[in-house]
């Protein structure tokens, strides 16, 4: 797996993924102690609110950004919302308000919602190869998972010996370092055949996506990745805590848990995933989610919590994961950065809906309750991606093009007149999947 980080300019990128993802692991720890120093006992309260904003800007922001991104230099613009996640850092230790907050973290995460699509869309240009972009996609992964363990620990480091409003130079820092990374190579910019318009260019991603049957499914499997995720993310402390009467370091162990198993999983899938299809790996990911969401309504103790979550963490990467190789195959090169913005949108509306309903549920109608509804909108979910999600999904597609003359350049060397097959895409040329194969 780690062989291609000999190629220069994925190693400086997956580099800048990993020192900006430490950083913002740090402004996660201090945002907490700051919105506590804010508002006492109703920091939970804050900290909701500023998770609802940021899904919302992540939301509401990934595709308008993605609309501008064909103009501007991909480098450039990477480098460009770099600085200026670390200008809004700067700030943050110097916020006496709640509103200030809020302002901070909306432009803050407006920029993520403009990076980290656009961040995406690069990698498979500059590893094509489907083998090395898959590695790529579970090193990810994997820089994710150990984010959530390192970041953590680092800032309980740090704070023995500084404040917390100290934690917000890391985030600085790490955004900086990014930015020089980013610097230090040449991305490919891959621009369009033909100038579009705004609306055009905003909601691209989201038709291609909406167009594309193996895309449907995958929104369908962000559901139920969200709805068994947001049990873990917002319910384990309560589990843990309220439910089996432990202390934090319980809670940092039942999530250590779920990211060792999602970590695992990350480490199998490339192997795995040369020779079991996406959608197969996928939906199996999605339904261990679902048993085992299923299976946390009837928990019996902490003991039983920890192989649980680890599971769960299995499930949770190998639904996830290979997303990246549908969305490479669905797009040419061009359509990507509006591809994956309409994902990172998606996906996060995903997450909107199911956040609260982990919450609210949970503090109405008890813990077991909660795991049962979470699960059965997973199993929906699961239902809905077999149904739109055709288990033949070949790359190369036979179709027709009636609209076009015989001679039109696209269907040069087809041989057969009107009818011809490629590597089908949703673009200018394909306005709709074929019905016909």
């Amino acid at each position: 797996m780690l062989a291609i980080l000999r190629n220069r300019t994925y190693r400086h990128l997956f580099a800048a993924q990993i020192i900006a993802l430490v950083g913002t692991g740090l402004a996660t720890v201090a945002l907490g102690l700051l919105a506590f120093d804010l508002a006492g006992e109703n920091a939970g309260a804050v900290l909701g609110t500023a998770l609802a904003i940021k899904m919302i800007a992540y939301v509401g922001v990934a595709p308008i950004a993605s609309a501008f991104a064909e103009r501007v230099p991909r480098r450039a613009m990477l480098v460009a919302l770099d600085l200026v996640r670390a200008g809004v850092a700067v700030f943050l230790p110097f916020v006496t308000e709640i509103w200030q907050v809020y302002i901070l973290i909306f432009m803050l995460q407006s920029a993520s919602a403009a990076f980290t699509p656009n961040f995406q869309a690069t990698i498979p240009d500059i590893l094509p190869d489907e083998k090395a972009y898959t590695r790529a996609l579970s090193l990810s992964r994997l820089a994710y998972d150990l984010e959530s363990v390192v970041s953590p620990m680092l800032a309980a480091a740090l704070l023995s010996f500084i404040t917390f409003h100290s934690l917000f130079a890391g985030t600085v820092i790490g955004f900086l370092a990014s930015a020089a990374l980013v610097v230090s190579v040449t991305l490919p910019s891959p621009k369009p055949a033909r100038p579009r318009g705004i609306y055009d260019r905003t909601t691209r991603g989201i038709r291609i996506y909406l167009a594309t049957p193996r895309l449907r499914g995958l929104l369908a499997v962000n559901l139920a990745v969200a709805s068994a995720g947001a049990l873990v993310i917002v319910n384990t402390v309560v589990y843990v805590q309220a439910a089996f009467g432990l202390d934090n370091q319980a809670t940092a162990l039942s999530l250590a848990a779920f990211g060792g198993g999602s970590m695992a999983a990350a480490l199998a899938l490339p192997r795995l995933l040369d020779t079991v299809p996406d959608r197969a790996a996928m939906l199996t990911g999605a339904s261990l989610l679902t048993g085992g969401t299923l299976l946390a309504a009837v928990l019996p103790g902490y003991g039983w919590m920890l192989p649980l979550w680890f599971v769960l963490g299995i499930g949770y990467s190998t639904a996830q994961t290979p997303s990246g190789r549908l969305l490479k195959r669905s797009a040419n090169p061009e359509d990507r950065p509006a591809l994956f913005a309409a994902q990172f949108a998606l996906s996060h509306a995903c997450w909107l809906i199911a956040y609260p309903l982990a919450g609210w549920a949970g503090a109405a109608l008890g813990l077991p309750f909660t795991a049962v509804i979470l699960a059965a909108v997973a199993a929906v979910a699961i239902g809905i991606a077999l149904a739109i999600w055709p288990a033949d999904d070949p790359v190369v597609l036979a179709h027709t093009h009636e609209d076009l003359p015989a001679d039109h350049p696209h269907l040069a060397g087809s041989g057969r007149g009107h009818r011809h097959a490629h590597a089908y895409v949703i673009d200018d040329m394909h306005a709709a999947w074929p019905r016909e194969r």
